[in-house]
């Protein structure tokens, strides 16, 4: 029996809302009414309850509040609006906070009672059943041809969120490691599902609806979801609203591509530290192209923009476009919002040259130096040395350098070692004086005291900090 509670305000109305239906011919116990909100928390605090019939306006606590503490406090309760009111907005504020459907008092008659009941208790039935056949493991197989998948944006996402959607309300939602599943057995309605998506979830979760999945096997459909649905929403295309996904290429991707590691950084990126995509066209287009065509993990292109802003920040724009561009590359949630972003550090690092009076080919030598300094830092480089790699002589090299980096060589060179020695200290143990030559310093006691000049402790000092913090 499906155990019911009563709640509303007026006395008379919920006798006569219990009075009207033959509540056991539909396999339903009205265990318990309650006049506020307070009263019906304390029933449920008291009772086994499946069922509460809600009024949505009583004095105190609203039913639109009791409606948010069950779900927090007593989630497995199902509530069902009683309401006067049967504007579309003001329901569907009721069904938002996780009511699964609503009665209009006004319009309910003894004439369509029983029909009313009767469609919400088969719902109610039909809906447990599908969840307990998900639950126990009877479902081994998809039964529909289409299926939303809904993957968590944020850290914070959670699978309670999902369940004040209407899909996942009428339907069984399959829980896998890293996303969630609806099997849609029925035609839908995209718009309205993109609608409703993006006003219950909006831009913490992403969904996209695959196709072809009849009659595969569970344990088989999570481990190729899983593996290739991220990373091929992450490159999605088209152009519905919704994506739309074969599960069929799924399949052949995942049979095709094992799993990319953080060692295996992809090779349009290691290339792209060059900058040359920034200044010309054609190198645009060249990056874009193999990015699209290796597909690096959308875990390494957010690292490649952050490494962008640590390298390239003061040298190639001013401290607020850069502060601007690190608060948008958060929001960033594909590779075309990515490729986007990428335009405009690439319009920053072209600002840049027009203000230096620079050419394409002399700020692209520069930029080379500062990748040969900080790869080399560590070495006995000289200015001679990088001129050399670069292609420059020495004399007209010295003089672009301190125009383009605002210092001198010899002390953006003294930076980056000073740089390096910090992240040595940080991540190994080696003594002081063997991390001072790693960094290019043959003096260690030159080392330790540059090292408080410009740090504002010692190197021994800065570590211990370091490994306190840890």
């Amino acid at each position: 029996m499906i155990k019911a509670v009563v709640v509303d305000d007026e006395r008379l109305v919920r006798k006569g809302f219990i009075s009207l239906i033959d509540w056991p011919s539909f396999g339903v116990v009205i265990t318990g009414e309650a006049g506020d909100g307070n009263a019906a928390l304390e029933l449920l605090r008291q009772q086994e309850t499946d069922l509460l019939f809600v009024d949505l306006t009583m004095p105190g606590m609203t039913g639109f509040e009791l409606i948010r503490q069950v779900r927090l406090r007593f989630p497995a309760v199902r509530c069902v609006v009683l309401t006067c009111h049967h504007e579309f907005d003001y329901v569907q504020e009721a069904l938002r906070l996780g009511a699964v459907d609503y009665i209009v008092k006004t319009l309910l008659e003894v004439e369509n009672a029983d029909e009313t009941i009767r469609r919400l208790v088969e719902r109610i039935r039909w809906e447990d059943g599908n969840r307990g056949a998900l639950v126990s493991g009877e479902l081994k197989v998809m039964s529909a041809d289409k299926a939303l998948l809904y993957l968590p944006l944020e850290p914070e996402g959670k699978e309670a969120e999902l369940f004040e959607l209407s899909l996942v309300k009428n339907h069984p939602l399959i829980s896998f490691q890293n996303l969630w599943m609806t099997p849609l057995p029925c035609r839908v309605a995209v718009e309205e599902i993109r609608r409703e998506l993006e006003a219950v979830l909006g831009a913490g979760w992403a969904a996209v609806l695959v196709e072809g999945v009849r009659d595969q096997p569970l344990k088989e459909l999570e481990e190729v979801l899983e593996r290739t649905v991220p990373q091929a929403l992450f490159y999605y295309t088209g152009e519905s609203e919704l994506p739309k996904l074969s599960y069929d290429e799924l399949k052949t991707v995942a049979g095709r591509h094992r799993p990319a590691t953080a060692a295996e950084e992809p090779e349009p990126l290691v290339r792209a530290v060059n900058l040359r995509w920034t200044l010309e066209r054609g190198a645009w287009e060249d990056f874009n192209a193999a990015v699209l065509s290796r597909q690096p993990r959308q875990e390494a292109v957010a690292e490649f923009g952050r490494e962008l802003l640590r390298n390239w920040s003061g040298l190639l724009m001013k401290p607020e476009a850069a502060a601007e561009l690190a608060l948008s590359a958060h929001r960033n949630r594909n590779w075309c919002q990515w490729k986007s972003w990428l335009r405009q550090f690439s319009a920053q690092v072209q600002q840049r040259m027009i203000e230096l009076g620079m050419s394409k080919e002399v700020m692209f030598c520069l930029i080379s130096a500062v990748n040969y300094m900080k790869s080399h830092a560590g070495d006995k480089i000289n200015q001679g040395d990088v001129a050399a790699a670069i292609n420059m002589s020495r004399g007209y090299f010295s003089q672009c350098f301190a125009r383009f980096a605002g210092e001198t060589f010899g002390d953006s060179l003294r930076s980056m070692r000073l740089e390096l020695a910090k992240s040595l200290l940080r991540d190994t143990h080696a003594p002081v004086c063997e991390i001072a030559c790693r960094s290019g310093f043959e003096d260690d006691r030159y080392f330790s005291r540059l090292f408080r000049e410009h740090v504002g402790k010692l190197p021994s000092e800065y570590r211990a900090e370091g490994m306190g913090e840890r």
